[in-house]
């Protein structure tokens, strides 16, 4: 694949209403993102949000987004479940989904899991949080050193009712003594699944070199190679069954 294309889908209502979020995030927290992807090559990015028409994902877009990140907190009951259902689909056939903090407890990160995912602990204390990197050798742990420490960030605390994931990246430690499973994959048909937790929309998490860098990562890990079109349903024998050649 030459090019990744990559849509960053943020409920952008935060950084609307309330005035100290929009002060860190003035374009919304997608453009943050944005700003820093559009710097990496090979990557072709552009943004949705959910008071777009079709909350910004109509069948062109979904159908030419290798990867799509994935923002929500105070309206995930807002988003539409066709199309939902439509990025499940799409996930299916091969495109990388990376879910951010809060978008845990979003239609398409359940759907995913198959779990009530927003099932766990929190409190907005502004604890530090140390997300210490498991696996060393992962792609998209790569160039982050032992762990990444955030000044200011929202608590997540187990248990974290999702299945085990198939691999555990990180583990964040709360200044309080909660410890919480911050970076995790899936694979769900032909797409990768990526959930990684920091991202609170009142701190700068999404300013955070070490972040970004983890966020970059994830999107060309996830990217599809290809789309394979294999075939299902009824198919001949490719050898003669009981001496007989079937037509």
């Amino acid at each position: 694949m030459s090019c990744i294309n990559v849509t960053i889908w943020n409920e952008f209502r935060h950084e609307k209403h309330d005035e100290g979020i929009k002060k860190i995030y003035p374009d919304g927290i997608h453009n943050a993102i944005k700003n820093y992807l559009d710097k990496v090559d090979g990557l072709n990015v552009r943004t949705a949000t959910l008071d777009e028409p079709e909350h910004g994902l109509t069948d062109e877009v979904i159908n030419s987004t290798d990867v799509m990140l994935w923002w929500g907190h105070m309206a995930h009951g807002e988003v539409r479940d066709d199309i939902v259902n439509k990025v499940w689909n799409r996930v299916q056939k091969g495109m990388g989904l990376i879910v951010l903090h809060s978008g845990h407890a979003s239609k398409i990160f359940q759907k995913i899991t198959g779990t009530r995912s927003s099932d766990l602990k929190w409190r907005e204390d502004g604890d530090i949080e140390r997300l210490w990197v498991i696996d060393h050798n992962h792609p998209i742990t790569q160039g982050i050193g032992d762990y990444i420490e955030l000044p200011s960030e929202e608590v997540y605390g187990e248990t974290f009712e999702i299945p085990t994931p198939d691999e555990l990246l990180f583990i964040s430690w709360f200044e309080g003594g909660e410890v919480f499973r911050s970076g995790l994959t899936y694979r769900r048909g032909n797409g990768k699944v990526f959930y990684f937790r920091p991202g609170h929309e009142s701190v700068p998490t999404y300013h955070n070199p070490k972040i970004l860098r983890v966020i970059e990562n994830a999107v060309k890990w996830a990217a599809p190679l290809g789309y394979p079109d294999y075939p299902t349903g009824y198919v001949r024998p490719l050898s003669p069954v009981g001496g007989k050649i079937i037509k």
